[in-house]
């Protein structure tokens, strides 16, 4: 790696995985880490009803409206553009994972 690359996201635990929700029942639910809290930004705006994400492929779910499926679960859309995250609990500055 040269001096003018950089790394797309900083290495070790101070940076939230690529994709996860907050959805229980999820394959990708993670209490540990969304206990941490994790924020997000979305096409440069921070979000706070994001369902779901993945920093990788550059999508978020969130609610669509007040509907809900046949298990009672909300409905959710996916939203495609650039996805940004980072752990709230390291103040300030954290590190931020993005694509």
């Amino acid at each position: 790696m040269s001096d003018t690359d950089t790394p797309q996201a900083p290495a070790g635990n101070d940076v939230p995985p690529d994709r996860l929700s907050v959805n229980p029942f999820s394959d990708l639910f993670d209490e540990d880490k969304l206990r941490r809290g994790i924020g997000i930004r979305f096409k440069g705006a921070v979000r706070t009803n994001v369902e779901e994400y993945c920093i990788s492929e550059g999508w978020i779910r969130v609610q669509a409206g007040k509907s809900l499926d046949r298990r009672g679960q909300p409905l959710t859309i996916k939203l495609n553009g650039s996805v940004e995250a980072w752990y709230e609990d390291l103040g300030e500055s954290p590190p931020v994972a993005k694509a």
